[in-house]
């Protein structure tokens, strides 16, 4: 297909009738706004529940057989309040019943949390004049629940060839037995990722309550800019460290299409927002493209002499990981000495057993664990091609004084992770925006 886009709105952006009136402006604003995927009802303000979490609270009452009357009355009056607010000649009362029959006879925690999606979907193609695709029988997952792209292509391409327009809800699929599959919580971001990629859209629209993806987080950084243009790898690494403004699963899809991601704001419309590209030689005027970290990590620190020339050292300690069934997040190492970094919370109650049977596996001549550590990672495509970055880092970092625990920096030198005390965490992400962010705007 010619000229499509596929845009995706979150559930802050149709949390009520108000919100879908924004969303339609921007739909009908460009002819090429042709499938659209939507999310279920989200916050409409601090105190509010989103409706996921009301369908998962309702199913709940119902499994473990409790009265759910009026938690599903209270999912019904949500949805019936943006039919009445759009004014609307449309009904759900059908739906209703088969829903609330579907849950008293247990249909699943899956097909409970998709039914937000499904009807504010329907809502949202009978407030439009689109079509309404159940995503149940085009996007499919296989035995194991893992997403099915050769079965979703087969089907759903063709689908969406034959149509003009579409409303998809997001969120889920269907397994081989045709029981309802979700994705991960925030999976309507997948779902847009994969309509897109069948489409074979010219750009994929994330519409959500940001103006795209910041630097580094705002709890942190007060008003940090906005990245214009970030890579799928640059993305990667920021999602991998804690950045959630896009599910980190949405990038495959469309990044093997080689289809652009553009994350925008439903409430300003007009905000470029930023580009998620392949590649690209625009190279941030701050050097550095984000930065992202996580709290909540230990470092077990193992010492042996002469280690680097132990065949099979590395895998033996991966092993005893592996055995404990925990996965590592970084490993440092020297001629003589490793750190695995790992999360706090999966070592917790197995620390005795881990060391032990590393001391089984490779005899080290000593070894400990480092526990409340932080990681940070500085991510940016244009690091490689600026000389003293890495220098100009370590001395922001030395200035606020923040000692450095650990250095990891990978060979594509597009990113530099460092360790650094959990109490230091905030003071060294406010240093590294200020030098490489603050005093350059302070420069323009």
């Amino acid at each position: 297909m010619k000229n499509v886009k596929v845009v995706k709105f979150g559930g802050s952006s149709l949390a009520d009738a108000k919100q879908f009136k924004k969303v339609a402006a921007i739909i009908k604003a460009d002819p090429a706004r042709r499938f659209v995927v939507a999310s279920a009802p989200g916050k409409r303000y601090i105190e509010d529940v989103k409706v996921t979490d009301m369908l998962y609270a309702c199913y709940k009452a119902a499994a473990t057989g409790q009265d759910f009357e009026g938690l599903f009355n209270d999912i019904k009056k949500r949805f019936e309040e943006i039919i009445k607010d759009l004014e609307l000649d449309f009904s759900l009362e059908k739906d209703f019943e088969i829903i609330k029959g579907s849950f008293m006879h247990m249909a699943g925690r899956d097909y409970a949390a998709s039914r937000g999606e499904y009807l504010n979907s329907k809502i949202l193609a009978k407030y439009l004049g689109y079509e309404f695709l159940d995503p149940a029988g085009d996007i499919f997952f296989d035995e194991e629940g893992k997403f099915d792209w050769e079965h979703t292509k087969e089907v759903l391409e063709p689908k969406l060839a034959s149509m003009e327009n579409a409303v998809i809800p997001g969120f889920y699929g269907s397994m081989p037995n045709d029981t309802i599959k979700t994705f991960s919580r925030g999976g309507s971001d997948v779902t847009g990722s994969i309509v897109a990629r069948a489409c074979g859209a010219d750009v994929y629209e994330n519409w959500t309550d940001v103006s795209g993806c910041l630097i580094c987080d705002p709890r942190i950084v007060s008003n940090p800019e906005t990245i214009s243009v970030i890579t799928y790898r640059e993305l990667r690494e920021l999602a991998y460290m804690g950045a959630t403004v896009l599910h980190e699963d949405a990038i495959f899809p469309v990044r093997a299409a080689g289809i652009p991601i553009n994350i925008k704001n439903t409430n300003e419309p007009e905000n470029p927002g930023t580009m998620i590209v392949s590649e690209s030689a625009e190279v941030s005027p701050y050097t550095i493209t984000g930065i992202a970290g996580k709290k909540g990590l230990c470092a077990i620190n193992i010492e042996k002499d002469k280690m680097n020339s132990a065949i099979g050292f590395g895998r033996n300690v991966l092993r005893a990981l592996e055995k404990n069934d925990i996965s590592f997040e970084h490993m440092p190492s020297g001629v003589d000495t490793m750190s695995v970094v790992i999360a706090s919370d999966a070592l917790r109650g197995k620390e005795r057993y881990v060391l032990d049977e590393i001391n089984f596996r490779v005899q080290p001549d000593h070894m400990d664990i480092e526990s409340n550590l932080a990681l940070i990672a500085v991510v940016g495509r244009g690091m490689k091609s600026v000389r003293g970055t890495a220098c100009a880092l370590f001395e922001a970092l030395a200035k606020a004084r923040v000692n450095v625990k650990m250095i990891d920096q990978g060979s594509s030198e597009l990113n530099i992770i460092i360790g650094v005390e959990e109490e230091d965490f905030e003071v060294a992400i406010q240093a590294i925006y200020d030098r490489f962010v603050t005093s350059k705007k302070g420069k323009n």
